[in-house]
């Protein structure tokens, strides 16, 4: 065999090995990587309701563990019903929903979000009070957008501007929550700030685009808003997990 015939064989021998070794690779971190994903989901659903801190790490069994005890994961229907999440896998209308529960009373529901940036998708939770009017805590989880500048999104002191803001007006019309472009303050009528929070210097595409998607998915989301707001929602806790009905005596 020649000299030239031996390298192509090892080349080709080398590369089929190398092809088996990174195949088993990603099979055997697959699983690893989907748990890690699960996780780093729950994490924010908890930081979301405050019940984690930005500052501590957790193992993934306390994630686990504090997101059993807390969060429960239901769906909603187009009319504002909250249903069992088993109904969500045959009927493609629901949306996903997590209850944040204590005392066997809802203290707050968790949207997840989906919004584009600048760079590509964002991924991030809302958490809105059981008044169905108040921001109570948002994360963002996964981005493209520029560290620096929209990369900002993820960062502590961005996602406090949401708490404590709302998504009416004094009238009680669904008005969302806007991101400025610059500080709220200087930009917006005194008015409107509870639905402003600061813009990101350098930012103001990826605030734009933020800001269009979380006006999309809470005015998908209003419905069941709705319902909190009117105190007709009414939940208890079974030993698995809870239910939500409609208190038809407090429609009127």
């Amino acid at each position: 065999m020649s000299d030239k015939l031996k390298s192509i064989v090892f080349a080709i021998g080398m590369g089929l090995i190398c092809g088996v070794l990174l195949t088993t690779a990603a099979t055997a971190l697959q699983d690893i990587q989907q748990k890690n994903m699960l996780n780093d989901r729950r994490k924010n659903i908890l930081l979301a309701v405050d019940l984690v801190s930005r500052e501590k790490t957790y193992t993934p069994d306390e994630i686990a563990r504090l997101y059993k005890e807390n969060i429960s994961k239901m769906a909603v229907s187009p009319d504002g019903t909250i249903v069992s999440p088993d109904v969500a896998e045959t009927d493609k209308n629901l949306l996903p929903v997590y209850l944040f529960t204590k005392d066997e009373n809802i203290q707050a529901y968790i949207i997840p979000i989906e919004s584009q940036g600048l760079w590509g998708k964002i991924y991030a939770y809302m958490a809105i009070a059981a008044d169905g009017s108040t921001i109570a805590g948002f994360t963002v989880y996964k981005h493209s957008e520029t560290p620096g500048l929209g990369g900002e999104i993820d960062t502590q002191w961005f996602q406090e501007k949401f708490e404590g803001k709302k998504i009416i007006d004094q009238t009680g019309n669904f008005v969302s929550v806007a991101i400025a472009k610059g500080e709220a303050e200087k930009k917006v009528p005194d008015e409107k700030l509870p639905h402003y929070v600061d813009g990101i210097s350098g930012a103001t595409l990826t605030g734009k685009y933020l800001t269009q998607g979380l006006q999309k998915t809470l005015s998908e989301y209003e419905p069941v808003s709705v319902s909190f707001r009117k105190n007709r929602l009414k939940c208890r806790m079974q030993e698995e997990q809870p239910w939500c009905e409609t208190d038809e005596t407090d429609q009127n």
